[in-house]
């Protein structure tokens, strides 16, 4: 049965994400900023659901531009974080654009991506990102630069974070953290090392009771900010908020 189950949700995942490339191709031109929105939002929530993720949210996001500042643990954190923020423009990794089909939908978001074997393109991408902030986006970023376990932080980049001192933007971080019936730091939907999208996408259709947990903490002042010590803060608040994790565990059955 959970083999059948694993394959039922990996067949509504396959359709929802056909579906929204669908979207983004025959709908999206015709579609204003709220309207696209609406749909990223959707289509994020809906992915969740599919693959039996239930969403749970702490906490508030800032009206207005802000830089969301979140650990790294999967390629689930964009539609996690989307699915209550689909507003969010994300920086993402370069090779993202040669996914098949995957590319579509990260790019009809407004990704920004970044090569980040080239020093000199953060560069590019800070000034790409306070022009964006400057117009009133939502930008959001993963300074670990990679994906980690997941109950423990990888070091902080503070280059990205420049943008937002530059435009005196605030800052949000948030904590992402995934736990199943089992571990309240799921294994399941990790995306470490040499591990490929499908072995993942099969390990998160496995799961029993996954949860994606977004809690979002207060937003700060940036002005006059040092970069370095800014991203040592924020690292430092997302940390205790994943280290505060007490929720009970579930019994059997």
């Amino acid at each position: 049965m959970l083999t059948l189950r694993a394959c039922l949700r990996l067949l509504g995942a396959v359709l929802h994400g056909l579906h929204g490339v669908a979207i983004v191709l025959l709908r999206f031109p015709a579609l204003d900023a709220t309207r696209r929105r609406e749909r990223i939002q959707w289509w994020s929530r809906g992915m969740l659901a599919r693959l039996g993720l239930e969403l749970r949210v702490q906490g508030s996001f800032r009206p207005g531009p802000k830089l969301l500042v979140c650990n790294h643990v999967s390629w689930l954190d964009i539609m996690a974080v989307h699915a209550v923020c689909p507003e969010a423009r994300f920086v993402s990794k370069a090779e993202v654009r040669h996914w098949p089909l995957v590319h579509r939908l990260v790019s009809a978001a407004d990704t920004l991506y970044i090569e980040r074997e080239r020093r000199r393109d953060a560069l590019r991408v800070v000034h790409q990102m306070a022009e964006a902030l400057t117009a009133g986006d939502t930008v959001a970023v993963f300074p670990e630069g990679t994906t980690g376990p997941g109950h423990e932080l990888l070091p902080f980049h503070a280059n990205l974070l420049q943008a937002a001192i530059a435009t005196s933007t605030p800052v949000q971080p948030v904590a992402l953290r995934y736990a199943d019936r089992h571990a309240r730091f799921s294994t399941a939907a990790q995306f470490l090392g040499e591990t490929t999208l499908p072995q993942t996408l099969w390990k998160l259709a496995r799961a029993e009771g996954l949860k994606a947990h977004v809690t979002v903490l207060a937003a700060q002042g940036t002005r006059h900010a040092d970069r370095r010590a800014l991203s040592e803060h924020l690292r430092d608040q997302i940390a205790d908020a994943l280290a505060a994790v007490d929720e009970p565990m579930a019994g059997p059955g």
